[in-house]
C-alpha cells in the first residue's frame, strides 16, 4: 500500500507530492494529461518553434513561494529570467506607469502628487517578504505566524477594499495600476481584501520581480517532477481518474482538482454544492514577425503589460465580465515572454500572450475587442501578426479540468471566498473522507503558480497519517 496517492500533476499537486516524498512517505501521482503541469505548460500553439504557455506565463509568486524555495529546483533546470521592468501600464497620452523592482521608479511614475503616498503604503512591509509571505499563505493552521505583528499590520491595510485604499491616491495613474494588480483575481476591485491583493503582487515586484522560468512555464512542472522522482515517487500521465477504485491503494489521497471533480470521484456528494465558480477568461496566444509596437517606451521592455487603462475602465469591465456580458473594452493582462528568453520563438520573432475576462462558461469570440485594446497602444500590432491561437471558456476548460467555466482561478476569488477557500472552515484541505484531502488551488491560498495549497495539504495529510500510526 502505497502512503499517498495524488490526482493531478499541476504545480500544487507536484509539491504535495514532494513535501511527502521528502518525509520518506511512498508516493504516487496520476495526471489525466499526457503531460504534467497543469496550468504550466508549454507547447506549440501557433507555428513550428513559437513556444507559448497555454496559461500562466509570469510568475511572481512563484519566484516567491515559500514552498518552492526549500527545494533544490535549480539542480533540475528551473531557471528565473527577468525582464528590465516586471510590468507596466500604459496610458491614452503615451506615457506609462510601471511597477518597476526599485519603489522611487515606481513611486515616480505615478506623479508628484502621489510619489510619497505610494512609498509609505509599501515601505512598511519591504525587506519582511520571507516572513510576511510565509505567514499569509500558510494560514489557516498549518503553521504559527513568526511575525504576528507583522501579519496583522498587512491583515490592517490589506482586508480593506481597494476602493477605500485608493482614497489616498489624488491621480489616476496610481489607482489604475493598482486596480489591474486586484484584476489579477478576476473579481470586482470593491470586495473583501482586495487591498491585498494589490499590495502582495507590488511587494512581490519590489522583493522579488515577476519573472519568467527560461524555455516557459513547462520548466517550473518539469523540475518538480524531476525532483520527485529522484525522491523515489512515481509520475504517470494519460491516466484519467474517475473514481477512487481506479487508484492504488493508499492511506491518503490529495486531488489537485477542482472541489466538484473530487466530489464526484470520492463519491461526497453535494459536499461542495455552495462551492463557487467566477467568470472567466478569453485568451489568445500570438506568433509575431516582431516586438509589439508599443507607444511608450516602458511596456516595450516590461515582461507583463497591464491595459485598461483607467482605473473606471478596468472597474467597468470585471462588472460585465462577472456580471454576465463580455465587455467591449476588455482590460487585459499580457505578458512578452520572448524579449528576455529568446529560445521560445525564431530569431528576429516574438511570442506575445494576452488575456481578457469575459462571463463565466461564454462562448463568444473577444478577438477583435481584444485587438482594438492593443492597437490603442500599440498602432500597428495586427500587422505584425503572423497567427493567433483562440481560448475561449470551453477550450480553456478542456486543455484543464480545472478551469470549470473558464475559470483559471479554481473558483471566485470574490467576497468571502477569496479568503475561505473553499468554505468557512479552518481545515480547508480536510475532507468528510477521513483519508481524502484537496490540494489545488480550490483550497488556501488560491489561484498561482507557488504550491503552497498542496504545500499546506501535504502538511496537513502529514498530521493525519502520524496521528493514526500513534493510535
Amino acid at each position: 500500500m502505497l502512503d499517498a496517492v495524488v490526482v493531478g500533476a499541476g504545480p500544487n499537486g507536484l509539491t504535495a507530492a514532494v513535501e511527502l516524498a521528502r518525509r520518506g512517505l511512498a508516493v504516487a501521482v496520476f495526471e489525466a494529461k499526457g503531460t504534467v503541469g497543469g496550468g504550466a505548460r508549454t507547447e506549440e500553439l501557433t507555428l513550428p518553434g513559437f513556444r507559448h504557455d497555454p496559461c500562466s506565463a509570469v510568475h511572481p509568486l512563484g519566484i516567491g513561494s515559500p514552498a518552492f524555495a526549500r527545494m533544490p529546483l535549480r539542480r533540475y533546470g528551473l531557471e528565473w529570467l527577468h525582464p528590465e521592468l516586471p510590468m507596466a501600464h500604459p496610458f491614452d497620452d503615451g506615457t506609462a506607469a510601471v511597477l518597476s523592482r526599485s519603489v522611487a521608479e515606481t513611486a515616480a511614475s505615478f506623479g508628484a502628487r502621489d510619489a510619497g503616498t505610494y512609498r509609505r503604503l509599501i515601505s512598511p512591509f519591504l525587506g519582511r517578504w520571507d516572513v510576511l509571505v510565509r505567514d499569509f499563505m500558510s494560514l489557516p493552521l498549518t503553521a504559527l505566524p513568526r511575525d504576528p505583528l507583522g501579519l496583522a499590520r498587512f491583515g490592517s491595510v490589506g482586508l480593506l477594499p481597494y476602493g477605500w485604499l485608493m482614497r489616498r491616491f489624488h491621480e489616476d495613474r496610481a489607482r489604475a495600476l493598482l486596480a489591474g494588480l486586484v484584476a489579477h483575481v478576476i473579481a470586482p476591485l470593491n470586495g473583501v481584501a482586495t487591498s491585498g491583493v494589490g499590495l502582495l503582487f507590488a511587494l512581490a515586484a519590489h522583493e522579488k520581480g515577476w519573472p519568467l522560468p527560461r524555455g516557459g512555464s513547462q520548466a517550473i512542472a518539469d523540475a518538480l517532477t524531476a525532483y520527485l522522482r529522484d525522491l523515489g515517487g512515481e509520475v504517470t500521465t494519460g491516466f484519467e481518474v474517475k473514481r477512487l477504485d481506479d487508484l492504488p491503494p493508499a492511506r491518503a489521497y490529495l486531488f489537485d482538482t477542482s472541489p466538484t471533480a473530487l466530489a464526484r470521484i470520492a463519491g461526497l456528494g453535494h459536499a461542495y454544492a455552495r462551492y463557487r465558480y467566477g467568470a472567466a477568461a478569453f485568451k489568445i496566444d500570438y506568433a509575431l514577425d516582431g516586438p509589439v509596437p508599443w507607444t511608450a517606451r516602458e511596456p516595450r521592455v516590461a515582461g507583463t503589460v497591464q491595459i485598461g487603462p483607467g482605473s473606471r475602465d478596468i472597474d467597468t469591465a470585471l462588472k460585465a465580465a462577472t456580471g454576465g456580458s463580455a465587455p467591449e473594452r476588455p482590460f487585459l493582462i499580457t505578458a512578452q515572454p520572448s524579449l528576455v528568453d529568446p529560445s521560445r520563438a525564431p530569431e528576429g520573432r516574438q511570442v506575445f500572450w494576452a488575456y481578457g475576462h469575459v462571463p463565466h462558461g461564454w462562448r463568444g469570440d473577444l478577438t477583435d475587442a481584444v485587438e482594438r485594446q492593443i492597437e490603442r497602444f500599440a498602432p500597428g500590432f495586427r500587422d505584425r501578426v503572423l497567427a493567433r491561437a483562440t481560448a475561449g471558456p470551453p477550450v480553456l476548460a478542456e486543455r484543464n479540468a480545472n478551469y470549470v467555466g473558464g475559470d483559471i482561478a479554481c473558483g471566485a476569488a470574490s467576497g468571502l471566498q477569496l479568503l475561505l477557500r473553499p468554505g468557512p472552515t479552518l481545515f480547508p484541505y480536510t475532507t468528510r473522507h477521513p483519508s481524502v484531502f484537496l490540494c489545488s488551488s480550490a483550497a488556501w491560498p488560491g489561484p498561482g503558480v507557488h504550491g503552497m495549497s498542496g504545500h499546506n495539504a501535504a502538511k496537513a495529510v502529514w498530521r493525519a497519517l502520524r496521528k493514526a500510526d500513534a493510535r
